[in-house]
């Protein structure tokens, strides 16, 4: 059973494929002190947004079926004051960030991302009726040979890094 209503500190719906990542991301947040709902599939973070208050989602863009992108678009069709903070940890098309309030590298989700969901959440009890532009992570982008931008070493290193810090 999914629960519908969830305890009153910020709640952060985690959306990745990979169920080791998911892992990683509801420990670093629940020790943190924020409650945690986690969807490995597009079709059942929508679900979840759906059915669920939460105080921002954090969404890979490497998803199956649908992206992160088409995923954030989604998202934001049915709930647009969502904060959405995309991570990635390999090549991403500029466009997708349109789509979400920040970006982080998935190597940088230990050191940028608790202070990111903190200030969203803070802001969340106040409506914002101005977006700034998406907050991107301290890594820069580096071009990628197909015009898309990469950010940071490779998933494999990011999660060699994640295992000697667990």
């Amino acid at each position: 059973m999914i629960p519908t209503s969830l305890p009153s500190k910020p709640a952060i719906l985690c959306i990745d494929h990979d169920e080791a990542i998911l892992h990683y991301e509801k420990a670093l947040l629940e020790r943190s002190g924020y409650a945690v709902l986690t969807a490995g599939s597009a079709e059942q973070a929508l679900r979840l947004v759906s059915m669920c208050k939460c105080d921002a989602v954090l969404l890979d863009y490497e998803m199956p079926v649908m992206d992160g992108y088409e995923i954030a678009f989604e998202i934001k069709r049915t709930s647009p004051n969502l904060t959405i903070i995309m991570v990635s940890a390999g090549e991403m098309p500029i466009h997708a960030l349109t789509m979400v309030d920040a970006f982080v590298p998935k190597l940088d989700v230990s050191r940028e991302l608790l202070p990111m969901i903190a200030e969203f959440c803070s802001q969340t009890r106040d409506p914002r009726p101005n977006r700034p532009n998406p907050r991107i992570g301290d890594s820069s982008p580096r071009p990628s040979p197909n015009g898309d931008f990469e950010y940071g070493p490779s998933l494999g290193q990011w999660r060699q890094d994640w295992e000697e810090d667990s």
